[in-house]
Order: structure tokens, then C-alpha cells, then sequence
């Protein structure tokens, strides 16, 4: 059976956030946008024959000479037997292969217009897939780093015993990785609560704001002042007339990366409180 954090898609958060893999849906997904941008102007066109669509071929001679590194002249004018090459390619290839292959074709199809739409379609599904990279100046960019994954990973395990905490970052990553209906909103809500409930933990005292919270800790454990103000600052952000907590008729104009970089700050932020309070002997 599988554990209750394997169910939710909490862990690997590797896998869920996809660094080392991609998955069925978004390998797929970018099949679809290079049939659409690419292969169905052969496709659906009138004739069979790749010599009739010439950016096309050219594509097809560099993917043969300099990505497959195959003989040419066994590149088949005839469409159907090429287009069924490069797909069983596609989808029996390693996860990194994927993203060498879309980056080759935007590099050597010759209509820019396509290339540009490409990039699009993929960028927006690379965020929806929830995937590590996007498209940066034509080329394949990590986003999400192995740093920013640790502090998460980290933060969960550290975070265990202080349950307030952990269930407000294990819930903020729930709503950031549901691929089918993110909640950005409120996952920003939940990451920035994760630092209210262990600040409150720390100082006990349950009815303080963040800001009084804060202001005891740094006391306490020589808390940096700029990392006060950043916190506070953050905490102003989610808290005004414009920002996550207040329900308002018109949503905020959030995305992937506002609660990613949430969820890593408050994250890196708990795990820095508890090594602090620790060295300090304050019990938590």
C-alpha cells in the first residue's frame, strides 16, 4: 500500500517537481505541440513525400546529420516511415533526451514565427506539468535548483515533530503540485503560515503576530535584522489590500514561480529558525 505522502504527491518531491525525469503526460504533451508546430504540415498535407515541404526536410536532414548522426541516405523521402522513426525515438528515449530533442528542433527548423509559437506551447506546458525547466532564449534552462529542492526536502523532515509546521508546508506543496488544479493562492497562504506557526511555537505564544514573533526571536537567537525585515516584508505582502489573504472578486496575478519562491523561502526560513533555536537551547 502506498504511504499517505506518496498518495498526496509529496515525495520524491524530485519526481513531483520534475528535475531527473519527465513523465508520461508531459512527454505527450510536447509531442503534441512538435505535431502541431511541426509534423502535421506533412501530415495533413497533400502529398506523402517530405521532399514536398522543404522546411520540413531540411529539419529532417539536420535531425539525421547532426542530432541522430545517422547515414542520410537512410533519411526516407517517404513521410510516414520518417515521422515513425523520429516518434519511436521520442518516446522510448531518456528523460534528458526529450529536452535535447525540442531544443535542437527550435534551433534548426528555419520559419522563426513556428519556433516562437513552440516555445510558448512548451513553456506553458512545462509549468502545468509542474517541470524543473522552460524555455530561455532558445534554450532548455533548469528553473527549479537542486538547492531550492533540498531546502524543501529538508524543511519536511526537520519540521516533522512541530506539526503545525509540517502540515502547512506538506499542504503548500500539495496545492503547488496539483497538476490539475493548482492553487497558488493558497499555497503562498500555507508557506507563509509554516513560518507564523513555528515563530509562535518558538516564542509560545499563540496570539502574537509575525511581526511581534519575530521581534522576540531576534532577541533570543541574534536573529539577522535584515532577515527580520525580509520575513516581515513577506508577511506584508500575503497581508495587504492586494495580496493572498484577503478574498477578493478579482484573483491575484500568481503563477508557478510566486509560490515556488515562497515555498523555498519559507522553507530555507524553518530550517534556519530550527538550527538556530537549537544552537541557542530553545526548546521548540
Amino acid at each position: 500500500m502506498r504511504l499517505f505522502s506518496q498518495r498526496k504527491g509529496i515525495k520524491p518531491i524530485k519526481n513531483i517537481i520534475q528535475v531527473d525525469s519527465v513523465d508520461k503526460e508531459l512527454r505527450n504533451r510536447l509531442w503534441n505541440g512538435l505535431s502541431i508546430f511541426y509534423w502535421n504540415i506533412a501530415n495533413e498535407g497533400s502529398s506523402m513525400l517530405l521532399s514536398y515541404y522543404a522546411d520540413l526536410k531540411y529539419l529532417c536532414i539536420m535531425l539525421w546529420n547532426n542530432f541522430f548522426k545517422y547515414p542520410l541516405d537512410d533519411l526516407e523521402n517517404y513521410w510516414p516511415n520518417t515521422y515513425k522513426k523520429i516518434k519511436e525515438f521520442f518516446f522510448n528515449c531518456e528523460w534528458y533526451d526529450v529536452y535535447d530533442f525540442i531544443e535542437f528542433i527550435v534551433n534548426n527548423y528555419e520559419d522563426e514565427s513556428v519556433n516562437q509559437a513552440f516555445i510558448i506551447f512548451c513553456n506553458s506546458v512545462l509549468e502545468s506539468e509542474l517541470s524543473a525547466y522552460r524555455f530561455v532564449d532558445k534554450k532548455v534552462t533548469q528553473i527549479t535548483s537542486e538547492e531550492e529542492i533540498s531546502e524543501i526536502e529538508e524543511a519536511l523532515k526537520v519540521s516533522k515533530p512541530l506539526k503545525a509546521v509540517n502540515t502547512h508546508l506538506r499542504r503548500s506543496l500539495e496545492l503547488l503540485a496539483d497538476k490539475k488544479n493548482p492553487d497558488y493562492r493558497n499555497s503562498i497562504k500555507e508557506s507563509i503560515s509554516a513560518i507564523e506557526s513555528i515563530c509562535k511555537i518558538i516564542t509560545h505564544d499563540k496570539k502574537a503576530t509575525l511581526g511581534q514573533t519575530l521581534t522576540e526571536i531576534e532577541s533570543k537567537v541574534e536573529l539577522h535584522p535584515a532577515l527580520k525585515k525580509a520575513f516581515s516584508n513577506l508577511y506584508g505582502y500575503t497581508s495587504d489590500a492586494q495580496g493572498i489573504r484577503h478574498a477578493l472578486l478579482d484573483e491575484s496575478k500568481l503563477d508557478f514561480e510566486d509560490a515556488k519562491f515562497m515555498l523555498v523561502s519559507c522553507s530555507a526560513f524553518v530550517n534556519y529558525l530550527i538550527t538556530k533555536t537549537s544552537k541557542a537551547s530553545i526548546k521548540i
